[in-house]
């Protein structure tokens, strides 16, 4: 071996020694300054890992995170990794999960009140139910989450349910007379059918479609991204827009966890819960626009209904909003008018 090449050698085991102690040091460094969380926390979520509730509960996450510098950490369970919506509600109020996104619908078996937002043909629109929410009433009914031992953040969006039929549309409440549709499996749905003059039937969600093909049922009713999702245009072409339920779905925090945290962890939480309801909105509409899409695209006929028509469909109601509201029938008008 050559001098230059012993000192070429030598010079290359000088900077690989010098590289691993540098590397060695850095890591150290790393681990000096990388936060270790205070909190980690569970969030239970029912969908599917890329769907708007999902995602919504992954931007508060993230969020979080960010405002407290690390100090709380939250990991998002989605695809009912944590059990049901309604076990899940049971394990935030016994605190074993931290926090979820549940439906209005599932939250009423626990605390019936909320049924009062969700009764249908209340809202005249989107704007309207939001106007509701996002005022008093809306504030009030978070509160009401107290009741279960839980803490109401914020207000998620799940869209409209409207009816789709096979074999003829419904443009007028006359069109649902006699028909045989299936209904979300709650009472209240199966009550608003009859209320309409049509028949309801119970038929597993998954089997909706065969159901339709056969004739069993002649119809169903589910928001744009149900139907496109499991390709009922191909089987139900005539998609209705009578916006019969609004369903609205909340975040919730279990009130022991609540009560551990420090009034400035409560505000950031508060606050990263609110900017999540205003994204996860803004993805579901986008996600209803592009199910509509497809729909249309594949031969889905939408029909609209008239300001008057939707009255019409609203006053068939009468008798179920007396049955369900009770004595809180100024309340079912308030939100009417509001």
């Amino acid at each position: 071996m050559t001098r230059k090449s012993k000192i070429i050698l030598l010079s290359s085991l000088a900077f690989l020694v010098f590289a691993s102690v540098l590397t060695i040091a850095l890591i150290k460094l790393n681990k000096k300054s990388e936060v270790v969380p205070e909190y980690v926390f569970l969030y239970a979520e029912n969908q599917t890992k890329d769907y708007p509730t999902t995602l919504g509960g992954q931007y508060f996450a993230d969020l979080v995170y960010e405002r407290t510098g690390g100090k709380i950490k939250i990991l998002i369970k989605y695809e009912s990794e944590m059990g049901s919506e309604g076990e899940a509600i049971d394990q935030v109020k016994y605190g074993g999960v931290a926090f979820a996104r549940v439906s209005l619908s599932q939250l009423a078996e626990k605390i019936p009140d909320m049924t009062l937002l969700m009764l249908p043909y209340m809202y005249d629109d989107s704007a309207h139910m939001w106007r509701v929410l996002e005022g008093e009433i809306g504030d009030e009914f978070l509160q009401k989450a107290d009741e279960y031992d839980l803490v109401g953040l914020s207000w998620y969006d799940a869209g409209a349910r409207n009816f789709y039929s096979s074999s003829a549309p419904i443009r007028r409440l006359e069109d649902l007379q006699g028909m045989t549709i299936r209904a979300q499996e709650s009472e209240i749905m199966s009550d608003m059918v009859s209320a309409l003059g049509a028949n309801p039937v119970k038929v597993v969600y998954s089997e909706v479609y065969s159901a339709i093909e056969t004739g069993l049922v002649d119809g169903a009713e589910n928001n744009w991204p149900s139907y496109e999702s499991m390709k009922h245009y191909k089987v139900a072409k005539y998609y209705t827009v009578d916006e019969h339920a609004r369903v609205p779905e909340m975040q919730i925090c279990s009130k022991a966890v609540w009560d551990s945290l420090s009034d400035e962890y409560k505000e950031i939480i508060s606050e990263c819960a609110k900017e999540s309801a205003v994204y996860e909105r803004k993805l579901w509409k986008e996600r209803e626009e592009s199910s509509k899409q497809i729909a249309v695209e594949n031969g889905t006929e939408v029909i609209e209904l008239s300001t008057e028509e939707k009255r019409r469909f609203r006053a068939a109601m009468t008798e179920l909003y007396e049955k369900y509201a009770g004595d809180n029938l100024s309340l079912v008008q308030k939100i009417i008018d509001y």
